[in-house]
């Protein structure tokens, strides 16, 4: 079977979503161009700047794609076969995804760009408020964790981890000099979109050249790599967006658009076949299920709790008009599901007896879009350096983000102001990641396993139950508003249930310790209790204002 007529099919199902029912919700909404958006109306040059939409959506592009679309559709690829990963991704991103990042967007705009913890205040109340923020605050957590790690591992990597970590850090000076060109030079964006892209591209072809290396004594390479990108998170957080957020995401988002241009031209120049068996059954090889697993576990790729908190905690300040919402909300989320579709396709071209199957998901993605690419001329070794570069990348662009957020919500559940509130709220924020990813962690049978891997199920549960989450408060205002809450209900109803059977099967090594009177600490367990029930009191809390207001 050839891949060819999938990619095409994908791509039109998408085009035609966005400009179906994306422009209904649009409609809906009736977005309304000569409103003042609040990054006109309360413009401070930190965090309120009007922004471009073709700028904005590359910087938004990038800061919600990260690594989620590419681990999990390749995971749940290899472990359930590529057809149920994929028939999600098509209706979990047009109907569930594109509709909750929509949404959060444009409630966030109509709100003076509260975040949605802020709207959780208006619509649940205070207390349900505070139960809201540390969910937020503890699934930003794990978002900083895993990616951290993966990061990490990406750069120590034993063949191309020293060029892709060189690239990297040339790339971070790279947005700086950006930054600063167009804040204080005033260089035009059109003079500065060629010549940074090209110094980019220099990056990337000098990374294999001077590959960095570290020498960490008595640790290893990969923990001292997880203390310098923590370190990074830091800077990164309390600068201006000016500085480095904006025209990293920027740049970002051209890596992003490349990668997907050249995915999707070498899938349909290269008549590459689907090898891998287009499902495994409804449990994989370790016994997981395919219910609930497959959602958790696809996660960004096709709906993300943490798309709500981008858009309403930093996009929404940076909107300069009501009707650009619908592109970079609606068709920035699908975009995320092409991504996502491409991650999956290099799983579809492997055979099942192929090795590489149990290598690592970003391993198979720069192998498999090394050869996508290959059709059409360019050098596999170096599309493989400019993948890997592009996989870390977006995680620079979701971990920044996530500091950054995980410091809004810190202050304001402490009233810390000012430069000292917000250097002491992102260092005590970072140290929960920082205590994760230094402890040696171990699966069931008593291997070592990196941090990401274990904590992946808990972030894409919690990423999916914020969305969930998110979606009751999104009801609730269509609600106060009069439209029609069933298209925000309906997804909110699915993610809510199997969110919470996924937390539920997480929460087994408890009861079997309760039970069997052998109580043993299992931080994942431990983690998922609480999450269970911080889910329970939210909805009960969104139960009882739904009702009140009938």
């Amino acid at each position: 079977m050839s891949l060819y007529p999938i990619a095409i099919a994908v791509c039109l199902i998408f085009l035609a979503a966005y400009f179906s029912y994306g422009r209904f919700l649009s409609r809906l909404l009736k977005l309304n161009p000569s409103v003042k958006t609040p990054a006109h109306e309360l413009k401070d040059g930190v965090d309120y700047i009007p922004t471009p939409k073709g700028f904005l959506l590359g910087q938004h592009f990038s800061a919600i794609a990260a690594a989620g679309p590419i681990v999990g559709p390749i995971l749940a690829g290899v472990w359930f076969g590529w057809a149920p990963v994929l028939l999600w991704i098509v209706t979990g991103a047009i109907f569930f995804g594109a509709v909750h990042d929509f949404f959060s967007l444009l409630g966030s705009v109509r709100h003076r760009a509260s975040s949605v913890v802020e709207m959780v205040r208006i619509y649940l109340g205070p207390r349900g408020h505070i139960f809201f923020m540390l969910f937020v605050w503890m699934s930003l957590i794990y978002v900083i964790t895993a990616f951290t790690d993966l990061t990490a591992a990406s750069f120590t990597d034993a063949e191309l981890g020293g060029a892709v970590a060189s690239s990297s850090i040339l790339y971070l000076f790279i947005g700086l000099l950006m930054g600063f060109s167009l804040q204080k030079l005033k260089m035009s964006l059109s003079v500065a979109t060629p010549l940074f892209i090209f110094l980019v591209v220099v990056a990337i072809w000098l990374g294999p050249s001077f590959p960095l290396r570290l020498s960490p004594g008595p640790f290893t390479e990969r923990q001292l790599w997880n203390v310098l990108l923590l370190g990074y998170c830091f800077i990164a957080s309390i600068i201006p967006v000016w500085m480095l957020l904006q025209p990293r995401g920027y740049l970002g988002g051209f890596f992003l658009y490349g990668t997907l241009a050249a995915g999707v031209i070498g899938l349909l120049l290269g008549g590459e076949k689907v090898l891998y068996p287009a499902f495994l059954g409804f449990h994989n090889e370790k016994g997981l299920p395919l219910f609930p697993l497959l959602f958790v576990t696809v996660a960004c790729g096709a709906c993300s709790g943490f798309h709500g908190i981008v858009c309403s905690g930093t996009t929404s300040k940076q909107i300069d008009r009501e009707p650009d919402c619908h592109a970079v909300g609606y068709g920035g989320m699908l975009l995320e599901g092409l991504v996502a579709f491409l991650a999956l396709s290099t799983v579809m071209i492997l055979a099942k007896t192929d090795t590489l199957t149990g290598q690592s998901p970003d391993r198979i993605y720069a192998e498999g879009l090394g050869r996508l690419v290959a059709h059409f001329g360019i050098p596999r070794e170096f599309a493989r350096a400019f993948v890997l570069l592009a996989f870390t990348t977006f995680i620079y662009d979701t971990l920044d983000v996530a500091t950054r957020l995980c410091r809004y919500i810190f202050q304001e559940l402490t009233g810390w102001k000012g430069s000292a509130g917000r250097m002491s709220a992102t260092l005590l924020s970072l140290s929960l990641p920082f205590f994760c990813v230094s402890l040696q962690m171990r699966d069931s049978s008593g291997q070592l396993i990196p941090a990401w891997r274990l904590f992946w199920t808990i972030f894409g549960t919690s990423n999916q139950l914020l969305a969930a989450l998110t979606l009751m408060i999104l009801t609730l205002w269509f609600k106060k508003i009069k439209k029609p809450w069933w298209i925000c209900a309906v997804p909110m109803m699915f993610m809510m249930t199997m969110t919470l059977w996924s937390l539920f099967l997480l929460l087994r090594p408890v009861a079997a310790g309760f039970f069997h009177a052998a109580p043993t600490f299992d931080l994942i367990a431990m983690i998922a209790l609480f999450l269970f029930g911080l889910g329970l009191l939210l909805i009960a809390e969104g139960l009882k204002t739904l009702t009140q207001r009938e």
